[in-house]
């Protein structure tokens, strides 16, 4: 481990009082990095995460290019559905595409299931380098939820509706909840391996569990989600929940038994309050408005400091990832802001 361990951002996913406002940011690793674009002109994403002193060159870059608070593993949320049976491609421009989509309980029954030391070796051995060698913040490791893995599976690829979702999730709920349970047992089994390979904290994605209504939430979902959690507290680490497009779900996650909520940003940490929120929040600058110029980027990040050091606890993050088009040079200076600003308030 290089240098004294900071700690500082496992402090505050605890609720426990902080010298400064820590930060990362979803997809940090990569996307706009001139080092990681030079390396995705030779090998594939699934390539890269399958050498693991490559995937932890990536995973660490940011933290040493931005100062951030922690590294969040350097992979995707599809990484272990193949070993569960799933066909699945990333395509440039596309995203992931899946072969051999979801159809009918038939197909949901031939799903196997996952052991992670042999089917994602080097995904373990990428966080045991970075934890024991690498590092001196904490690793973030993550999983896919069970609505939005599925989302991909049924579709066969992103969408902009998910009807083929919701028509199974409604005309065929025996289906759907099988699936939910496989995908439960994957998701609690490679974040129970990641985390006794070294990870320090968890965030769980259900990146588009939004485009439900929160009745349909409460019924096809959140049992899910809460067996989930449940599960993997017995891991006493921050488990972070993380959705887009959810504001109306705020009453739903309130009560799950995570420790962390991560907002988008179209909710305010002081409306979450208001919500009924009372854990550690994450978020929740906008990434679009890192390419504005620097005032109006610096108003933003001030404001969203403010509200959450008057509504703590507060972890610095964007609203959703960093994307390609925004300047590594605006996360380092937006990051020493962040520091230096809370460190004065």
């Amino acid at each position: 481990m290089t240098n004294t361990f900071n700690d500082t951002i496992l402090k505050a996913f605890r609720g426990e009082k902080t010298a400064y406002t820590p930060v990362w940011y979803m997809r940090q690793a990569g996307r706009s990095q001139p080092e990681y674009r030079k390396l995705k002109e030779k090998y594939s994403l699934f390539e890269i995460t399958h050498q693991p002193e490559l995937c932890a060159y990536v995973t660490r870059l940011p933290v040493e290019n931005y100062g951030v608070d922690a590294a969040i593993l350097y992979k995707d949320i599809m990484s272990p559905l193949p070993a569960i049976g799933v066909d699945v491609e990333i395509q440039k421009g596309i995203g992931p595409v899946i072969h051999n989509p979801i159809r009918n309980r038939s197909d949901v029954e031939k799903l196997g299931t996952i052991d992670p030391e042999s089917d994602v070796p080097y995904v373990l051995e990428t966080i045991r380098l970075l934890t024991k060698e690498q590092l001196n913040v904490p690793l973030i490791g993550f999983s896919g939820a069970p609505f939005t893995l599925a989302s991909y599976m049924i579709e066969g690829g992103p969408s902009k509706n998910y009807h083929k979702t919701k028509s199974m999730m409604y005309s065929s709920p025996d289906a759907w909840f099988l699936l939910m349970e496989k995908l439960a047992d994957m998701v609690i089994s490679y974040v129970n391996a990641q985390v006794a390979a070294g990870a320090q904290a968890i965030q769980i994605f259900d990146s588009w569990v939004g485009n439900l209504n929160a009745e349909d939430y409460r019924v096809f979902i959140k049992p899910v989600m809460t067996r989930i959690f449940s599960e993997l507290k017995e891991l006493n680490v921050p488990l972070i929940q993380f959705g887009v497009g959810a504001r109306h779900l705020t009453a739903e996650w309130a009560d799950l038994p995570c420790d962390v909520i991560g907002l988008d940003w179209r909710l305010s940490i002081p409306e979450a309050r208001e919500l009924g929120i009372t854990k550690p929040l994450q978020g929740n600058l906008d990434p679009a408005l890192l390419l504005s110029d620097w005032n109006v980027i610096e108003e933003r990040t001030k404001r969203i400091i403010d509200e959450g050091r008057n509504h703590p606890p507060h972890i610095f993050n964007l609203g959703h990832g960093v994307t390609p088009d925004i300047s590594p040079d605006t996360l380092k200076r937006l990051t020493n802001l962040i520091h230096n600003y809370s460190k004065s308030n």
